[in-house]
């Protein structure tokens, strides 16, 4: 154990030494700042799977993982394909070239990497090649003699025709935050056999099969895909808004809409003020029935009548009391729980599902943008929301996404705000149906209830989110959803109705009590005129 501690320690001091004296050499590291992160534990504790790879290992993190091993064979079999495809230099040459920017590299992963120089350089530029290969099937090109064709070795797990399950198993792994590998060492590796417009292509297919929204600038994707600091940076660019975009749309809210005509509001008033009149008294009775003072107001004189008749059993006289304190308890439970149904879950934003606002009349539209197009039009009740494609990997994009938004972008959670908004308005499959017949859920998964499960199933963030473009819609749906006549006369049936069963219930029992006294009182004194009465 102890030489293993030494040998640790020598080359952890090989290491800062090392990067120590590039530093004293001028090598500028400011522009490549944190990149590729560790996954959030609040995150990553609700489902590992969707976060650590389970077939293939990128980059540092997980290299010494021994179930991923398998998957070395085939990274050397790409790195053989690529050694073809260098002119004039050999692969060694290559990593020789990744090692000069040893220090840029570790600049970007969040964690200490305990690699040596030499050895994360063969890491990055065999698991480079294998990325490469793979985003082939990504190019509209397919050229004999070049990188193009994929091996036969290789043909069970990358397919052009992007339908084998290894193939998908392998896209998940290659999108997840902590298997990322630099996109300027890509570049590098890429541009020693092809043109970067080659690459941009490539990159451009890949962000357009697993984006979610489908919303690309293909105009400008060229321009900017190799200003991102990797794939999975680069599809959220893809799919969030700009953050300028985003602060641009802080505007002041908007001004509430204005009630049509004096006698409609006039009516509105009267008819709110004649119900709560009505209903108010019961509301208060309620509330002095479910009182301990009630209960021991009510038990009291039956505990004394039969005390004073000296023929009643005490343990039945113990029963009637428990019995009156059981009914009290369950109205007192029965109201809160009452209470409990008109607030929502810690865990989700306050909003109505589909269904709900479905059945007042709000009508979804499928926006022409991406999330910056959200927008609910309270003039006509329509919720306008941007089409989304759900597959079997859509899932892990999302929940990787969603990370990377946490830990590079915490200040402005756009993308986290649209899965709680999600979540929020989808409960069941019945909800999914309406979005899906509207054209606003393309749904490439078995069911309807899978796609309710998908969200549902995201339903914690890092931290609690606001961002204005998401909040304003989700305002504007509350306030449509709390003026529908039909849902104020159901908050008012369950505030003041049916919140009031119990003290009902209360008093039934109480009644029922005083009838079974007054029925042991005549059956000892023989008064069956009274008992056949009861």
């Amino acid at each position: 154990m102890e030489p293993a501690k030494h040998c640790y320690g020598q080359e952890w001091v090989i290491q800062i030494s090392r990067a120590l004296e590039e530093g004293l050499q001028g090598i500028d590291e400011e522009g490549f700042t944190v990149s590729i992160f560790s996954v959030p534990k609040t995150l990553i504790s609700l489902k590992p799977e969707a976060y650590t790879p389970q077939l293939i290992a990128l980059g540092p993190y997980h290299h010494q993982r021994p179930e991923l091993f398998e998957m070395e064979h085939y990274k050397l079999t790409s790195a053989k394909r690529v050694q073809k495809n260098l002119q004039q230099i050999k692969f060694c040459h290559l990593v020789n070239h990744i090692a000069q920017s040893d220090s840029i590299v570790r600049a970007c992963y969040h964690r200490f990497l305990e690699f040596d120089q030499e050895t994360l350089a063969w890491i990055l530029a065999i698991d480079a090649s294998f990325l490469l290969e793979y985003l082939q099937t990504y190019s509209p090109e397919r050229e004999e003699g070049s990188l193009m064709l994929i091996s036969s070795k290789m043909a069970h797990l990358i397919d052009y025709s992007r339908r084998k399950t290894a193939h998908h198993a392998i896209l998940r792994d290659i999108i997840m935050l902590e298997n990322q590998i630099p996109l300027f060492l890509l570049r590098e590796v890429h541009s020693f056999y092809q043109h970067d417009e080659v690459l941009a292509t490539m990159l451009m297919g890949f962000c357009k099969d697993l984006s979610p929204i489908k919303c690309i600038n293909y105009q400008r994707f060229g321009e900017e895909c190799f200003e991102t600091a990797h794939l999975l940076e680069l599809l959220y660019h893809m799919v969030a808004p700009k953050l300028q975009l985003v602060a641009d749309c802080e505007q002041e809210k908007p001004k509430e809409d204005v009630e049509i005509g004096w006698f409609r509001k006039a009516l509105k008033s009267f008819l709110t003020a004649l119900l709560y009149i009505n209903l108010a008294p019961l509301h208060l009775l309620g509330k002095i029935c479910k009182s301990k003072a009630m209960k021991l107001l009510v038990t009291l004189p039956f505990t004394i009548l039969l005390y004073v008749l000296r023929r009643g059993n005490e343990d039945d006289i113990n029963n009637i009391i428990s019995s009156a304190g059981d009914v009290a308890e369950e109205a007192e439970s029965a109201s809160q729980k009452t209470e409990d149904e008109l607030s929502p879950s810690v865990e989700e934003i306050a909003i109505p599902s589909v269904t709900q606002l479905h059945k007042i009349g709000v009508r979804f539209r499928p926006a022409k943008g991406g999330l910056e197009s959200i927008n609910f039009d309270k003039s006509c009740g329509k919720f306008y929301l941007p089409v989304i494609h759900l597959d079997d990997n859509s899932e892990v994009v999302l929940r990787n996404l969603v990370a990377y938004e946490a830990c590079f972008a915490p200040e402005i959670m756009v993308l986290t705000r649209y899965t709680e908004l999600m979540n929020g308005i989808i409960d069941n499959e019945e909800d999914v149906r309406i979005l899906r017949e509207a054209g606003i859920i393309l749904n490439r998964l078995k069911s309807d209830g899978e796609v309710a499960t998908l969200w549902n199933g995201m339903t914690k963030s890092v931290r609690v989110t606001k961002v204005s473009i998401l909040d304003k819609a989700i305002e504007g749906a509350n306030t449509y959803f709390s003026k529908s006549w039909k849902v104020r006369m159901n908050v008012t049936m369950k505030k003041y109705v049916f919140a009031s069963w119990p003290c009902l219930t209360f008093l039934a029992a109480n009644i029922l009590i005083l009838m079974s006294t007054l029925q042991a009182a005549c059956s000892v004194y023989n008064c069956p005129k009274i008992f056949k009465a009861l």
